[in-house]
């Protein structure tokens, strides 16, 4: 049966239909419809079952706060569980279904369990499968595995075909919401010069004011909504978004929202979701109110609906949520429903307010329009199962039993009003309980606040507890001004509201017995009712946070938007405290779900993990590399050959570059500029070694550790003047060491004058190492490299074959080596030169493997390798590199701790195996006894092993208990195979001990 009306629905067009299905069958809708519209049309008042019970659940509201409609939606690799049918917007053929029952929605066997509810109470499943423990793996756990979620997943074999993308913005104003209050406060910011985005979560500006009427500068809400827009629009410091939802407010001015682009049009060349990332001087949040049902037994039967929810149905979209509707209520703006269902030509058999002496204004114009009006009245039950048939009338204080039954197949109610005070207490704002209005509101005093000690956040309209139209616009005005940096801004004249107050009614009847109170429901979706958290109070958990999860109250995916007041006043009632005393719960982001999809953004597919390439990736790949993941980068791990192995290739480039020539591609180490008048003394913080001390024009190596005094990297520092420095990294470790300069100086050192930037990408950084390397750079011309103008650990910068480059004198193979520095763009030019004039000296590409083979045989350490994140400088015989002077840096006091401190550790060494075979990678040493499992005790572990071309055996190093004290003794390690090789403790430096060839 059709409960389309013959006319209205401002937001559809009639004129066109669209097919959709539900649970297989088809149904028409219209251009604008939402889901839950287009299903209420049909007649579809049944739409799914509650999570714990399985009971029937019907539409209860028409926006982001529905808990019950909750529908799979689509088909193939577009279907999603869960999707919330008040704000999935109708397209031509969607595919709809409903969730959670078993055989059918109409006949689900899960609905036994209302049976049983009684003894399936709140917290039931804490008590209930404890004991005996084998019950729980064989008989509870598959059972409530099987039980668990809402919808269904997507099939394992899905592969999402949208597309979704972030955008990152930098504005002075975000105003989140776009009803009346959300444009007065556009219009004023963006009067007073501000950059302004304001963004609304629906498709359609205005909110509530078209719906709820009125006047605003002498025009229809609906007509000054339109010039207002236009006006908007037509500023150029102005954005203006739909469909895009405010998801969470964060510190510093950061927010999230979440911009639903082609959930409307599957299959459209558009991506699918945005994700904004919006940084914002001052953000307001405009987000409205949302209206609170009433507890009174069978709250929960389809057909019983917020008031607002159906008015908003018989407005927006022409639909009658039913015939004949009563409505229950304890303030004015219920009547707003019942005025306007009459208007619709539909029937209101009473109004049953629960406030003694009725209401005001609105009262009386319902009354003088004909509809009866019963005061001091509540609900005792809603008679129906799988929709409303009657509704039983009584006291609200619960004398004289049921007093009239008045058959209706719809029950508006209308518990009053909350501010929408999420995203103001995501950022750490404080609300304030207002007693006239019965709600929670932001309270200004205690808002969040920025560095400036300005408030950040500021709530405006409904959304700062203003309920009259007049007050909203006004609020919302000067909301507007102060964020953009002014004062006060003459704001749009509307209604003022003339309404009795608001009577604070939590459940129906007042004094409902144990059995009502078994009926009444708080929590939709997750079943909880009146009496489950008058249990929690009863059995002590009397917190607020820990009677939400024992009675999952606010946990179910609308986070509480609906049921949190009223759970809240419930528990008050039962501690025998107010309100403001037992607190709320915490609101977390996002405001309402988003997609996963929207969180990776691009990150997927070939982008899940984007690869990083220097600039000379290209000829890597045209002469044979073989590659190696190195966090992000791409390196050659050699250059194949004929018919080369990796082996042979490996040792081929060793070769070359020991005797001649070789060149490395050295792009992917972090460069990291330090500067500013305070760098000097930020360098000596985060290394262990001074390098305030360090002269301009010279490099040091460094050793940086975590606060807990692990080793977490090392490198060059070269000084650049008395205020900059350049801080070499490792390849993986650019991007976390920068953040960790970062977060020691906006969280220890702010006030320190420093800068720090990531400049990795900017340059191309080739090794020029061999006995031939200073020939070769000669050969290029512009820049004297000799040893007097160049000595070891120091830099120089020019041009070499007319590019400007910097030149550093370091060595990490032990050959004479220069690094050269040249901007990105220039990188292939000087890598093609090299290769052009080393051409006579059999010039050799080389990469990571031989890297790390010729750094092993000199001894030098691989962060990553021979740290694991419990490796101490000193493990490594590093001591040297740790400053005795120095009062402090970071991770020295750690360092200091009992068991840091101990020389009783294991500690680096050189190993050499007898038979001058390879050691295996990660192989332990072997010592006497066993653990406590029955396992060989160990004494040490390899952390480097290779075969050496230079010294035709395999070497290896390696961390041995007392390791530097034990040299020339022999120790087991074992295999793979379960034997074990003999090995010699040695000296970790196996190749030009004295450092002849790098000093040349």
């Amino acid at each position: 049966m059709s409960h389309r009306l013959s006319s209205g629905g401002r937001l559809i067009d009639r004129a066109t239909s669209v097919r959709f299905t539900f649970n297989g069958t088809y149904l028409r809708g219209h251009p604008g419809d939402t889901l839950a519209s287009a299903l209420l049309a049909s007649g579809r008042s049944l739409l799914g079952r509650s999570f714990k019970y399985h009971r029937p659940r019907g539409l209860v509201a028409s926006g982001a706060e529905e808990p019950n409609a909750l529908l799979g939606l689509g088909t193939g690799d577009r279907f999603e569980p869960n999707q919330r049918a008040t704000t999935s917007e109708l397209f031509e053929n969607a595919s709809t279904t409903s969730q959670n029952h078993w055989p059918t929605l109409d006949f689900d066997i899960g609905a036994a369990n209302t049976a049983l509810s009684r003894f399936l109470p709140a917290g039931f499943y804490y008590k209930m499968f404890i004991h005996p423990r084998p019950l729980w793996k064989h008989v509870y756990e598959p059972f409530i595995r099987r039980s668990a979620g809402l919808g269904k997943a997507p099939a394992p074999e899905s592969r999402d075909p949208d597309r979704y993308e972030h955008f990152y913005l930098h504005t002075d104003v975000l105003i989140v919401g776009g009803g009346i209050a959300g444009l007065a406060a556009a219009k004023a910011a963006g009067e007073a010069g501000a950059e302004v985005l304001l963004i609304e979560q629906t498709p359609h500006w205005g909110g509530r004011a078209p719906v709820d009427g009125g006047e605003i500068d002498g025009l229809d809400p609906e007509a000054w909504i339109q010039r207002t827009v236009s006006e908007l629009e037509a500023m150029p410091n102005v954005r203006l978004r739909t469909r895009t939802m405010g998801s969470g407010v964060y510190d510093h001015g950061y927010a999230l929202a979440y911009e639903r682009i082609a959930d409307h049009e599957p299959g459209s060349e558009a991506p699918r979701h945005r994700l904004w990332r919006i940084r914002a001087s001052r953000i307001v949040t405009a987000t409205g109110a949302l209206e609170r049902p009433l507890a009174f037994a069978g709250n929960d039967v389809p057909g019983v609906m917020l008031a607002s929810a159906v008015r908003d149905y018989v407005v927006n979209y022409g639909v009658a949520p039913g015939k004949r509707t009563v409505i229950v209520t304890n303030n004015d703006d219920a009547y707003r429903t019942a005025l306007t269902l009459r208007d619709a030509g539909l029937d209101v058999p009473a109004i049953v307010d629960a406030r003694p002496e009725g209401g005001g204004a609105l009262m009386a114009e319902a009354r003088a329009r004909g509809i009866r009006i019963l005061t001091n009245r509540g609900i005792a039950k809603v008679k129906g199962g799988k929709k409303v048939k009657a509704v039983a009338i009584c006291n609200q204080q619960g004398e004289g039993g049921v007093l009239d039954v008045i058959p209706c197949d719809c029950v508006a109610m209308s518990g009053g009003w909350s501010p929408v005070v999420h995203l103001w207490s995501h950022a750490g704002g404080k609300l304030t309980w207002d007693e006239k209005e019965i709600f929670f509101r932001p309270d200004p005093s205690r808002a969040p606040t920025g560095a400036d000690g300005q408030a950040f956040v500021i709530a405006a309209g409904s959304a700062n507890g203003h309920l009259g139209q007049g007050e909203i616009l006004t609020d919302a005005a000067n909301a507007g001004a102060e964020a953009a940096g002014q004062g006060t801004s003459s704001a749009p004249q509307g209604a003022a509201r003339d309404e009795a107050p608001i009577a604070p009614v939590w459940m129906m009847p007042a004094n409902a017995n144990p059995a009502l109170r078994r009926k009444a429901w708080l929590d939709f979706q997750n079943d909880v009712k009146v009496s489950d958290v008058m249990l929690a109070a009863q059995e002590g958990y009397e917190s607020v946070e820990h009677t939400k999860r024992y009675t999952t109250l606010g946990m179910a995916t609308d986070q509480g938007k609906l049921s949190n007041i009223n759970g809240l006043a419930t528990l008050a009632q039962a501690l025998g405290e107010a309100i403001p005393a037992v607190g709320t719960t915490t609101f977390r982001p996002p405001y309402t779900p988003i997609s996963l999809s929207a969180i990776a953004g691009e990150a997927r597919g070939d982008l899940f993990q984007p690869i990083r390439k220097t600039p000379l990736h290209e000829w890597h790949e045209a002469n044979g590399a073989a590659w190696e993941p190195v966090g992000h980068w791409r390196r050659p791990y050699c250059y194949l050959r004929g018919g080369e192995t990796k082996k042979d290739a490996v040792i081929r480039e060793i070769n070359q570059t020991r005797t001649s020539l070789g060149l490395l591609d050295a792009s992917t180490l972090g460069k990291i500029i330090v500067k500013g008048p305070d760098a000097a003394r930020f360098m000596d913080m985060l290394y262990t070694n001074m390098m305030s001390s360090l002269k301009v024009g010279a490099c040091r190596y460094g050793l940086m550790c975590s606060e807990n005094g692990f080793l977490m990297d090392d490198g060059v520092v070269a000084r650049l003047d008395e205020d900059t420095f350049l801080c070499h990294t490792t390849t993986g470790g650019a991007e976390r060491i920068h953040a960790h300069m970062e977060d020691f100086l906006q969280t220890e050192w702010w006030d320190w004058k420093v800068w720090v930037v990531n400049a990795t990408e900017q340059y191309a950084q080739i090794g020029v190492v061999g006995p031939n390397s200073r020939k070769v750079l000669e050969k290029l011309g512009g820049m004297d490299l000799s040893k007097d103008a160049l000595p070891f650990m120091r830099w120089t910068e020019g041009e070499l074959a007319g590019i400007p480059a910097r030149v550093f004198r370091i060595s990490f193979s032990g050959e004479l080596s220069f690094e050269v520095a040249v901007p990105a763009n220039k990188g292939r030019a000087l890598w093609d030169k090299l290769f052009e004039a080393g051409e006579e000296f059999g010039v050799t590409p080389y990469g990571t493997e031989a890297l790390h083979v010729m750094r092993a045989e000199k001894g030098f350490i691989m962060i990553g390798d021979e740290t694991d994140g419990t490796v101490i400088p000193q493990d490594l015989g590093l001591h040297w590199a740790i400053s005795k002077k120095k009062e402090d840096y970071i991770g020295k006091r750690a360092q200091a701790r009992s068991h840091m401190d101990n020389p009783d550790r294991w500690q680096l060494v050189g190993l050499e195996t007898l038979d001058g075979s390879v050691l295996p990678e990660g192989s332990y040493a072997i010592a006497d006894g066993k653990n406590a499992n029955g396992q060989r005790n160990t004494q040490g572990r390899v952390t480097s092993t290779y075969y050496s071309p230079t010294l035709e055996r395999g070497i290896a190093v390696g961390l041995v208990h007392n390791g530097p004290t034990r040299m020339g003794e022999e120790i087991e390690f074992n295999k793979v195979d379960g034997g074990t090789i003999r090995t010699r403790i040695t000296s970790t430096v196996f190749f030009d001990a004295e450092g002849e060839k790098q000093n040349v």
